[in-house]
């Protein structure tokens, strides 16, 4: 055999011929997935066009810039997928092209978010978001008393807003205090783990009071947005951020809305009367390139316009209303149990379990979860003082939903959760004081780990009963 025949060999490899230690893993991976249940409010499953589109020949292109203004030459296609996505995103969305503008080359929503922050703001100016204890996220700013967290805080000042600790909702009417305070450049709308709707018509009076720019970050319900299934951010913002690979059920990936054309009116200098333009499009496009990143992901470019496409259909719109169906059952069948959640209970797709009522916290619920196979994520509650041990659990339903699971389906796992918190409060041996160390140690005596490998062989044979997306051949 020829070293060139050798060597066309070699490329041609399958995985499990090529890498059998990797194909491995991404099989155990594979398994845990299909035998699990997927409860993470900001993963979903992709469709199999999606993985194809993702795994394509698009990843060997290099396209710095952007349709029609490239670096490199061997673009005509690329340009063709790019822009067929962004037509595809003002779509999805019901956006006219002369009123809204798209970027669909951010890496992922943290750098979506501070690349809007770099293109509008000059360095220390004033930001707000909602607080990150309250259900805000990283990327909105967020900072302890001895130390800036988030890079957002590092380069920009940020004051942030918060939800009553009673009700668990955003105190729009302090927001407007102090924002006429703290005189904020730009006010963001968006949330990491907030059930309830947000307000937008109150962020753009807010906005409007004090000169601000409105940000929507609608990342975590982009695909309830399409649906209109929960509140739209687009009548009121001025720009609107989102990644594509939670609710939107795409790519890992993001994707930048900006406003185009002339200026609303309640924005518009009234001393001044001529007509004013909005001038975020050059500015957000060269904030991404070549500001922050330099050549896109075209094959998530090319997942995003698959994923669009998909967000589109009528089957999709059933999707997301099932999902909040599903987010809303869960809470139900919870709250009927003598659960306590905060806000008390969702408009959306995910919900946060407050367990302090029941001695226990996130993390140590967490870990029982993941052991018979539920995976969730630990979440703070308002008024909680630390990250590392917080009050909450965040559930959410888009990946179950994409599977099949109805309202039947989530009384059962409402059951196994229930299931699972009993034998963490046995476990825990009623000491909220009790380290996590010493939980998990626990966690492995005999009386515990029988009843937890009872119960993750039940909830494993009744997931691996649902559908899973994707390639059959791993």
């Amino acid at each position: 055999m020829s070293e060139d025949t050798k060597m066309a060999s070699f490329l041609s490899e399958p995985l499990a011929q090529c890498d059998p230690e990797m194909y491995e893993l991404v099989r155990k991976e594979k398994q845990r997935q299909i035998r699990g249940l997927e409860m993470i409010a900001s993963e979903n499953f992709t469709s199999r066009g999606v993985l194809e589109t993702l795994g394509s020949c698009l990843t060997n292109k290099y396209s710095e810039g952007y349709p029609g203004v490239r670096y490199y030459g061997g673009n005509e296609i690329i340009d063709q997928i790019e822009s067929l996505t962004q037509k595809r995103a003002l779509t999805a969305f019901g956006l006219k092209d002369d009123e809204w503008g798209v970027n669909v080359q951010p890496l992922s929503g943290c750098p979506a978010n501070f690349a809007v922050y770099s293109a509008l703001l000059e360095p220390h100016s004033r930001i707000m978001g909602l607080d990150l204890p309250d259900g805000g996220h990283l990327s909105h700013g967020y900072a302890t008393p001895s130390k800036k967290i988030s890079f957002t805080s590092v380069y920009f000042e940020n004051m942030p807003y918060k939800v009553n600790p009673q009700t668990g909702l955003i105190d729009y009417e302090e927001l407007a205090r102090t924002a006429k305070l703290f005189r904020p450049k730009i006010i963001i709308a968006g949330i990491s783990c907030y059930s309830r709707n947000l307000e937008y018509d109150k962020f753009r009076q807010i906005c409007d009071d004090v000169g601000a720019i409105l940000l929507a970050d609608m990342a975590h319900v982009s695909g309830l947005v399409a649906a209109k299934v929960v509140a739209d951010p687009f009548p009121y913002a001025d720009i609107v951020t989102t990644t594509t690979h939670k609710s939107l059920r795409g790519p890992r990936a993001a994707m930048i809305f900006y406003r185009k054309g002339p200026k609303r009116p309640q924005v518009v200098n009234k001393s001044d009367n001529s007509v004013q333009m909005y001038d975020y499009e050059k500015k957000i496009n060269e904030a991404i390139f070549p500001g922050l990143q330099g050549g896109p992901h075209n094959n998530a470019i090319g997942a995003i316009g698959v994923a669009l496409k998909q967000a589109a259909s009528e089957e999709f719109k059933a999707y997301a209303q099932q999902v909040v169906k599903n987010a809303k059952q869960l809470v139900q069948t919870l709250k009927e149990k003598g659960y306590t959640f905060v806000a008390g209970g969702t408009d959306t797709h995910l919900a946060l379990l407050d367990l302090r009522p029941i001695g226990l916290d996130g993390a140590k619920v967490e870990r029982v979860l993941e052991v018979v196979s539920i995976a969730v994520n630990k979440n703070t509650c308002p008024g909680d003082k630390s990250a590392l041990k917080p009050s909450g659990i965040r559930f959410g339903t888009p990946a179950l939903t994409t599977r099949g699971f109805r309202e039947n389906d989530i009384v059962r796992v409402a059951e196994f959760i229930d299931r699972a918190v009993k034998i963490a409060q046995e476990i825990n041996q009623n000491d909220s004081n009790q380290l996590l160390k010493d939980f998990k140690a626990n966690m492995k005596l005999d009386q515990h780990a029988k009843k937890l490998d009872e119960l993750k062989e039940e909830i494993e044979n009744f997931a691996s009963q649902f559908p899973m997306p994707g390639y059959e051949s791993i």
